[in-house]
């Protein structure tokens, strides 16, 4: 955990299924103890790409170190050291909280097995749950349960594929708490997500796109780094707005929020005068905003043009 090389270190990792090239030329470095997150569109390739950093898939190209072995000819020690949660619920249904995390426990070869069962139900809040079936519990508890049986056996990297979907926002929060004081522990996380405020909680993102990575780095430096500016507008017939503002010169998207709209550009100057005409029109409220990282991904990808594969 003290270990000062980074946790992933990888250059020119590529991967095909076929005659589709689902991962191309990616490279990154993930410090340890840092939460990364992994955002793109469905089919993006970040599982794909996740998967190769841990070890647990063969890239067909590059290189590079996960926990300091070999992602390529030293797999078997990386995957001792990882816990995986998957998208669905991959615990048994039949046995209780208490019979899941026992049975991953063994299968890690967790000794003694007693005692670490007994730190993770209470660390992870299941003492009046331990006896109930895991089938019967909520969505929110069983994503809990799929953490625990996570780190039953104290790994260093966490892989968590879409963990909060179909999650209520109460039991997200709480998910996410852990995660952090995981991370604070010296646990390196992985983690894939469609959500945007989920992606404002990691300390780094990249954003993937057919196989390739286009962004990287904190929120704050994705968002200052795309050379966006947005203005927001508020009022009545926003709709109508809308479609105007399209056909403007100089607006590069807008998108609605609510009752609102983001009208984005990259050329500040020609974007105010686009939306010149419509400032003095009393049904609308203007005000300039920092752009969304929701803004930043939308015009990204419309940047990077079609799905070249």
């Amino acid at each position: 955990m003290n270990d000062a090389r980074p946790a992933i270190r990888v250059s020119g990792l590529a991967k095909r299924f076929g005659d589709k090239t689902v991962v191309k030329d990616f490279a990154i470095e993930v410090p340890r103890g840092m939460i990364f997150g992994f955002l793109g569109p469905n089919g993006s390739g970040k599982t794909t790409t996740i998967r190769m950093l841990c070890g647990l898939l063969t890239p067909d190209a590059g290189a590079g170190e996960c926990l300091g072995f070999d992602i390529r000819t030293q797999a078997a020690e990386i995957k001792r050291r990882v816990g995986y949660m998957t998208q669905r619920f991959g615990l048994y249904e039949d046995l209780t909280v208490r019979e899941n995390l026992e049975f991953i426990g063994r299968m890690y070869g967790v000794r003694p097995l007693a005692p670490r069962t007994e730190a993770i139900i209470k660390r992870f809040g299941f003492e009046r749950r331990q006896s109930q079936l895991a089938g019967a519990l909520s969505g929110g508890w069983k994503q809990r349960l799929a953490l625990a049986a996570c780190v039953m056996h104290e790994p260093e990297l966490l892989l968590l594929d879409e963990p909060t979907a179909g999650v209520d926002p109460n039991a997200r929060r709480e998910f996410w708490e852990m995660i952090h004081d995981l991370a604070g522990e010296g646990v390196t996380v992985l983690v894939s997500t469609h959500y945007m405020d989920e992606a404002e909680r990691c300390h780094r993102i990249a954003y993937l796109a057919w196989g390739k990575l286009l962004l990287e780095g904190s929120v704050g430096d994705v968002v200052e780094g795309s050379g966006l500016t947005t203005w927001m507008v508020s009022g009545d017939d926003i709709g109508d707005l809308q479609a105007q503002l399209r056909e403007r010169p100089g607006v590069e998207m807008v998108a609605a929020f609510g009752t609102a709209l983001h009208v984005t550009g990259t050329d500040a100057a020609q974007l105010e005068a686009a939306i010149a005409p419509f400032r003095d029109d009393p049904r609308y409220a203007w005000e300039e905003s920092a752009p969304s990282l929701e803004d930043v991904f939308i015009h990204t990808l419309a940047q990077a043009g079609a799905d070249p594969r």
